[in-house]
């Protein structure tokens, strides 16, 4: 026994430990600059193979991301990633919605048609319920006769209810080939005065439908991410051991599956992690890490890195296993290993401030995760309810007990029988209601882009070089926030009850 004692290194030299800094505890300092805000370019990668216009994902949580959501922060340039606290079917039609919205060309499985023997209230009512404004008429073979739209059919003045669609659809229908463009399909509407073109192909079966609609949307926003295909991008989370759920996302069309972990620097699942990726054509993100080990584990298969061991405003995981790892010096031990090998970084949790998300980036992320920053937001879901007269939204981390009964134990590594209790590592709360996701995203990429107008930098790998960190007492952190006043009137991108 006094030979262990003697071998073994003592207690008191666990106590000579390393410095960890989070964002209160850093300052990006100024330097000399030509750089306007508005010029910062803040285009990044989020994996390997995906890029993004701005460096900005919402969470995975059931309160945070589903399909509107995801749609929301494609359109704004940034990238949602579906919770998967739902079913695989579930989840795939999600994916769909998000990949249907904005696209140029509705692919023929989601075309809504009409035969020419049905009766006219047949496809008023079919089209109301559908919730499109007209329809293709095609025959058995799929050829297009022609197209009937509601200003054919109501209010029944020239034909009647019983009659059949070839007596009121227009039968000299405008057609566009399969490599129709956006420009070339608004001259065929503007010429012809018309709301929807079909694509056919050669022999003239229907393939699809441009609408005026969709073009509109498509140049509303023109900043969007996209496939190669044009279609939103999208993030999916996956159990570490869900290569059933990751192979019907891949299949379904996500671009990143996110291995959804809140401990990653786990031999079995860094396992399960190497499987997955080695059955999907997705992008595999693997997480979440917070250390330079972990990211040696991970770095030679992952497309990608998320960083965040209990930094979430609504995660327990520190005071309940005593286990993290302050958010500034956690992306940088992870960076200084995934920098060099090309794979990006993404920092996850802790962010309050547009400030914040900017230090991640100099601490070498590419880009932000959020979860309470965008819970509030009419695209998230939930009800808004009001307290004390005010508007809030349900928020509730992934590790509260409401969101493991839904299914997301596993992603602690936990499981309970119907007997059992969890062991939480998340609490249920409200947050603020905000409004439209478009304007907190305003406010959150401005002020970014503030910061690297500050520093001097035009990109986002320039500013990673060059930004430089300088140590903050709390006497600083007290004077960098509004002091000495009473706060009349609150800014958009600031709130006293984040301090």
């Amino acid at each position: 026994m006094a030979n262990d004692v003697s071998e073994r290194e003592s207690f008191s030299e666990k106590l000579q430990v390393p410095e960890a800094l989070t964002f209160d505890d850093v300052l990006l300092r100024p330097m000399e600059s030509r750089v306007e805000p508005d010029d910062a370019d803040v285009s990044t990668r989020v994996s390997k193979n995906v890029e993004l216009n701005v460096p900005i994902l919402s969470a995975a949580m059931d309160t945070v991301t589903e399909s509107g959501m995801a749609i929301g922060m494609a359109r704004e340039g940034g990238l949602g990633v579906l919770h998967r606290n739902m079913d695989i079917e579930a989840m795939v039609a999600e994916i769909e919605r998000v990949k249907r919205a904005d696209e140029l060309v509705i692919r023929r499985e989601n075309v809504v048609t009409a035969r020419p023997g049905q009766t006219v209230r047949d496809v008023d009512e079919m089209m109301e319920r559908e919730g499109v404004s007209g329809a293709p008429v095609v025959d058995e073979e799929d050829v297009v006769l022609g197209i009937i739209s509601g200003t054919d059919i109501r209010p029944y003045l020239e034909v009647g209810e019983s009659d059949e669609v070839r007596e009121a659809m227009t039968d000299e229908v405008i057609t566009a080939e399969r490599d129709v463009t956006a420009r070339d399909a608004l001259e065929l509407m503007y010429d012809h005065k018309i709301e929807r073109v079909p694509v056919v192909d050669e022999e003239g079966h229907l393939v699809g439908l441009v609408t005026m609609q969709g073009i509109l949307q498509r140049r509303e926003h023109e900043h969007a991410a996209r496939d190669d295909d044009g279609r939103l991008v999208c993030g999916v989370a996956v159990g570490p051991f869900e290569t059933d759920r990751a192979e019907a996302a891949d299949e379904a069309g996500a671009d990143v599956l996110f291995i959804d972990c809140a401990h990653a620097h786990n031999l079995n699942v860094l396992d399960s992690a190497r499987e997955i990726k080695q059955s999907v054509e997705a992008d595999v993100v693997v997480g979440n890490i917070g250390t330079r080990e972990a990211a040696e584990e991970a770095v030679d298969f992952a497309d990608g890195l998320k960083v965040g061991i209990g930094p979430g405003s609504i995660c327990t995981t520190r005071v309940v296993s005593g286990a993290g790892m302050p958010q500034i010096t956690a992306v940088a031990e992870v960076a200084d290993v995934a920098a060099p090998e090309g794979v990006p970084v993404i920092a996850d949790g802790g962010i309050r401030y547009s400030g914040d998300a900017i230090k991640a980036v100099a601490a070498g992320a590419d880009a932000v995760m959020l979860g309470s920053y965008f819970a509030g937001t009419d695209e998230a879901p939930g009800r808004v309810i009001t307290m004390n007269g005010k508007k809030y939204k349900q928020y509730r981390g992934m590790g509260s007990v409401g969101a493991m009964k839904s299914g997301g134990g596993d992603r602690y590594l936990k499981d309970a029988d119907d007997d059992e209790e969890f062991v939480p590592e998340g609490v249920e709360a409200a947050t603020p209601y905000k409004g439209t996701l478009a304007s907190e995203l305003h406010q959150l990429v401005g002020g970014m882009r503030s910061g690297m107008g500050y520093v001097g930098a035009e990109t986002i790998p320039d500013f990673k070089e060059r930004a430089e960190f300088v140590r903050v007492s709390s006497a600083g952190q007290t004077e960098g926030h509004p002091h000495d006043v009473m706060i009349t009137d609150e800014a958009p991108n600031y709130s006293p009850q984040n301090d």
